[in-house]
């Protein structure tokens, strides 16, 4: 079993950044992270394969957001830069137990708890 634990998230005006972190208890392979807004399904907003040479991102971050793995691939992170009021939602980190880029959230075996993104115009 592991287990995540986002942090990193709060309130910034729009056309800033934030960066978000997930730690996890122990080995990951694919990762992702995803967010869902109040009254809106959860979303899929990127990805990156165990070795970190396979990413993708939804089409309205792309240009503006960055995922990366930590060097002992048990940390990720998302850099959310030119923030938009849009992006504000609860962001969740995710892990499978597979290795290639996963973006379907049945995909992932193991959530956090997620942490508020709030972007204010």
């Amino acid at each position: 079993q592991v287990q995540l634990v986002e942090s990193g998230g709060g309130l910034v005006q729009a056309g800033g950044s934030l960066r978000l972190s997930c730690a996890a208890s122990g080995r990951t392979y694919a990762m992702g992270w995803f967010r869902q807004a109040p009254g809106k399904e959860r979303e899929f907003v990127a990805g990156i394969s165990d070795s970190g040479g396979n990413i993708d991102y939804t089409d309205s971050v792309k240009g503006r957001f960055t995922i990366a793995r930590g060097n002992f691939k048990n940390t990720l992170y998302l850099q959310m830069n030119s923030l938009k009021p849009e992006d504000t939602a609860v962001y969740y980190c995710a892990a499978a137990t597979t290795r290639g880029l996963v973006r379907a959230s049945r995909g992932y075996n193991y959530w956090g708890q997620g942490t508020q993104v709030t972007v204010s115009s």
